[in-house]
């Protein structure tokens, strides 16, 4: 994926606001997730509607950041916990707007 090697997907299920850039969101990675943002772990974070997502990953010389948003829909995560480990399989669906599994309105 993406040309580098990711060694997990992890999906946030709260809003962050999609403001937050790479200190931002790295300072959630590793506060509110207890993780460490240089695992090659692709995090991934969307917003209050449901409507735009990033994804934030360390590639071995720096920190990228990927941004996506959906015209129409929502991106869903598959999961009522508040952190889930995707599949790439997942993930690419999830960005695609595919909902699959319990589905939760964001507040």
């Amino acid at each position: 994926m993406l040309g580098t090697q990711i060694s997990r997907i992890l999906a946030y299920r709260e809003a962050i606001d999609m403001r937050k850039s790479f200190d931002g969101l790295m300072g959630v990675i590793a506060g509110e997730l207890s993780e460490d943002p240089l695992s090659g772990t692709l995090y991934v974070f969307r917003n209050r509607r449901g409507n735009y997502v990033k994804g934030l990953f360390w590639d071995r010389t720096g920190y990228c950041l990927f941004a996506k948003r959906l015209e129409r829909g929502r991106f869903g995560v598959p999961s009522e916990d508040r952190v889930h480990e995707l599949s790439e399989k997942i993930f690419l669906l999830l960005l695609d707007g595919i909902i699959l599994g319990p589905r939760r309105k964001i507040r």
